[in-house]
């Protein structure tokens, strides 16, 4: 493939600036179109439901780079400006005001769009967390407000439930699973952290469904569990997960399933790739597809992307990584920690609140989890898993 004359990036968080920085890097001196819906530049996401709800950081702090870096880049930012449509084969994105951008090829970079409960729409005082926007109405509201219900058991709810009981707020936190993060981490340490939630105050309804909110005048009075509890409430922040946001992407001829499908270079179609939260591919290392949802791997996944536009010809094999901070606790996750699979204290003692864990399958080790242990943690990683793609089952 010769190098694009021009290229367009619909998504201008993360993963798309990050492609675009690579591309300069490499020396791409074409022209380069960011899309986005939003009106921000650049920013970065995970402070969102901890420094900046928090109010420890102000907007301004989240930008990904300043002005001058970004005016370095020679790239053309359109913001309030989503992508509407995409014909691939043409590789012509058409825009929300009916704006047609063609080019050489095309990178899909619009991550994702949060789940909601039938009815939020229209109760004021129901919140999703998903841009800087969001995280600002949702600390103005809990700064004026005495109980929150948080739905949703995830990494996404269970920061926020911290963040906003060290803010002094009477929190409940519901969810269908039995442990808190149980899906991504197990049942073990789901269930360690879910005792550290309770120790802070956090009241912990798990392993029941939401049946719907309540409300009075127009505003959120609560939470009805399927068991017929209703949790009373202030503010409700609904954390139940996310979908990828490809919906713009009906009729373009890519395959969509979890995500935009692409092969083992991140590659959705001749000139179309997709990176970040949308990209669902096939990962060699493991035999089978992947579609990964945190800001490690939305920067990962753009330096492959970038080679493969300007001619590589490279798989994107990573060991997945994740982190988390609650409270006085960071959680970071290397490999595929597995709900079923066994886990083992490799080091140190969850009684005193510093642990590395190994999470074994068939014999091998597929995943390493460091609580307040980045180091040993890192080091495990490198015994366990090395530093080559995890090979598959």
């Amino acid at each position: 493939m010769t190098s694009p004359g021009s290229i367009v990036i619909a998504g201008a968080s993360a993963a798309g600036l990050s492609t675009a920085e690579a591309l300069r890097r490499h020396g791409y001196e074409g022209r380069l179109t960011l899309l986005d819906a939003g009106p921000h530049l650049p920013y970065d996401r995970p402070p969102l439901s901890k420094q900046v709800l928090a109010g420890a950081w102000e907007p301004a702090r989240t930008r990904l780079r300043t002005q001058a870096q970004l005016e370095a880049l020679n790239a053309d930012f359109v913001l309030c400006e989503p992508a509407a449509s995409l014909d691939a084969a043409a590789r012509a994105v058409t825009t929300a005001s009916g704006r047609v951008l063609r080019a050489d090829a095309v990178v899909i970079a619009t991550g994702l769009e949060p789940r909601t409960l039938p009815g939020q729409d229209g109760l004021a005082g129901v919140h999703v967390l998903r841009g800087l926007d969001d995280a600002l109405t949702l600390r103005t509201h809990l700064t004026a407000a005495e109980r929150l219900v948080v739905v949703g058991e995830g990494v996404l709810g269970a920061e926020i439930a911290a963040t906003a009981r060290v803010m002094g707020l009477d929190v409940t936190l519901a969810g269908m699973g039995h442990t808190l993060l149980g899906d991504q981490l197990g049942e073990v340490v789901g269930a360690l952290l879910g005792s550290v939630h309770g120790e802070r105050g956090v009241r912990l309804r798990l392993g029941v469904a939401v049946d719907g909110l309540t409300g009075a005048g127009g505003r959120v009075t609560g939470v009805r569990l399927a068991t017929g509890e209703l949790l009373p409430a202030d503010a409700v922040v609904v954390a139940i997960g996310s979908r990828p946001a490809t919906g713009w992407l009906a009729g373009s001829g890519l395959t969509l399933g979890d995500g935009v499908e692409c092969d083992s270079r991140c590659r959705a179609a001749e000139g179309v790739y997709a990176v970040g939260d949308v990209a669902s591919w096939q990962h060699e290392g493991l035999g089978r597809r992947l579609r990964l949802e945190n800001r490690t791997n939305a920067t990962e996944q753009a330096q492959v992307v970038a080679a493969n536009l300007l001619g590589a010809d490279r798989p994107y094999t990573p060991i997945p990584y994740f982190w988390t901070d609650q409270y006085d606790i960071k959680i970071q996750a290397h490999g595929l920690p597995s709900p079923a699979a066994e886990v083992g204290i490799a080091e140190g003692d969850p009684a005193q609140g510093r642990f590395a864990a190994l999470y074994r399958e068939g014999g091998r080790v597929t995943g390493v989890l460091g609580w307040n242990m980045p180091k040993q943690a890192r080091l495990l990683r490198q015994q366990a898993l090395g530093n080559q793609p995890l090979a598959p089952a």
